[in-house]
C-alpha cells in the first residue's frame, strides 16, 4: 500500500472536550470517510503511527437540519471512529497527519 492511500482513511482528528477526556483511557477520535470500515482503518492506523490498535468503534452521525436566524440549514453528517490503543501507547495529534 502506498502512503497516500493510507492517509485517505483518516480525514481529521476530532478534538473536543469529550475526546480529550477519552485520551486518558488510550482512546483517540478521528473523522473518517463514509465508506471506511474497521479492518482497513486498523491496518492504516498501525502503519501510519506505528501503534497497536486493540479496538475500534465506528459511529455514523446522520445529516440533520437546524434552525438558524429563522431559516432551516442542513448540517452534513459524518462518520467518526473511536480508536483504542494498547496500554502505554499514544498518538501525538499536535504534529499533524
Amino acid at each position: 500500500m502506498d502512503k497516500i492511500h493510507l492517509y485517505d482513511k483518516i480525514l481529521s482528528p476530532l478534538v473536543t472536550e469529550k475526546s480529550t477526556n477519552l485520551s486518558e483511557q488510550n482512546k483517540i477520535v478521528f473523522k473518517v470517510p463514509s465508506n471506511s470500515n474497521k479492518k482497513n482503518l486498523k491496518n492504516s492506523l498501525e502503519k501510519i503511527f506505528k501503534v497497536n490498535v486493540t479496538k475500534i468503534n465506528i459511529i455514523n452521525r446522520q445529516n440533520r437540519t437546524k434552525l438558524a436566524r429563522g431559516k432551516k440549514i442542513k448540517v452534513p453528517g459524518y462518520k467518526k471512529a473511536i480508536v483504542t490503543l494498547k496500554k502505554g501507547q499514544s498518538i501525538d495529534l499536535t504534529t499533524g497527519i
